[in-house]
């Protein structure tokens, strides 16, 4: 779904639906409490990367600088299977792009098969899973961004909060990304080390170039602003399944515009092949700062 736009506001809309996010909660308490039985301790220390709101931050460009870097193996969902994407989800198929060995699936019962390989002990780094009590983590991560903060402070529906603010006292550390347009009001615990990350989108065309862009990711807005010479856009609901009639309609609002199609490299893993041949995506890189990794090589 695309993200709702009172998530970044205290509306009438957001405080009608506080009573069900209340039971959301509850319940999402209940399970957790249930799913923490038996839960299972790695052999190789694991470290995770979450968060706490619902959509993207930029966690998964992150999680690829640190497998690389510790040449680990990356565990996770994979959310929104397709054909297109060789059925492990685009995220997954990013990761394995640059070379990252990637586990889909079931991540406690990924990470006990990687146990078994006695040839890497390498740390394990798993993706989007800190709210998930089967696997014992050695460090968990928070990322935020900063243009978001905490939304509109509200848990899920009334806001994009996965669970209370106060959860964030759970992570070893917390990675922000900074934002040229920080949110007002966005404050962390000091008991906790705080990094930052700065993001830089590649564009593959030159600044003089008219983009039509198109992104169907949790914040499409952040895309749009990375971008220069950005002439038309559209947004869809995240991890989109495009289909050939949206494609099309594509090419020709850009067409229509004498402008060139782009899109996340998110997005651009879900296309199809005819369209990949047509289509450019333009790429997101994090840079965490230096005391980050110092701070983890330490903890690992």
């Amino acid at each position: 779904m695309k993200t709702p736009w009172w998530f970044m506001h205290k509306t009438p809309l957001a405080f009608i639906l506080l009573p069900v996010s209340w039971v959301y909660y509850l319940i999402g308490r209940v399970v957790y409490m249930f799913r923490k039985i038996g839960a299972y301790k790695s052999s190789r220390p694991v470290v995770c990367f979450g968060n706490i709101l619902a959509g993207g931050v930029g966690k998964t460009p992150i999680v690829r600088a640190v497998a690389k870097m510790f040449d680990a193996p990356v565990v996770m969902r994979g959310y929104k299977k397709s054909a297109k994407t060789g059925n492990v989800g685009d995220e997954a198929t990013m990761l394995a792009r640059d070379g990252i060995q990637v586990h889909v699936g079931d991540r406690k019962s990924n990470i006990i098969l990687l146990d078994k390989q006695t040839d890497n002990r390498s740390p394990i780094v798993m993706d989007d899973g800190f709210q998930n009590p089967r696997v014992k983590k050695d460090i968990s991560v928070l990322v935020f961004d900063q243009s978001i903060g905490f939304g509109n402070g509200f848990m899920l529906p009334a806001g994009p909060l996965r669970e209370p603010r106060r959860a964030v006292r759970r992570a070893d550390a917390i990675i922000v990304v900074r934002s040229r347009r920080p949110r007002r009001r966005f404050t962390l615990p000091t008991d906790i080390p705080v990094f930052y990350a700065n993001s830089e989108t590649t564009s593959p065309y030159d600044k003089k170039q008219k983009l039509y862009a198109f992104a169907g990711i949790g914040y499409p807005k952040k895309f749009f602003g990375a971008l220069d010479n950005v002439v038309g856009k559209k947004s869809f609901p995240d991890h989109y399944q495009y289909t050939d009639d949206d494609l099309k309609k594509l090419v020709a609002a850009a067409a229509r515009r004498s402008a060139k199609l782009i899109t996340t490299e998110k997005d651009w893993v879900r296309l199809p092949d005819w369209a990949k041949n047509e289509i450019k995506y333009a790429r997101l890189d994090m840079t965490v700062d230096d005391a980050f990794y110092q701070w983890l090589w330490g903890k690992v």
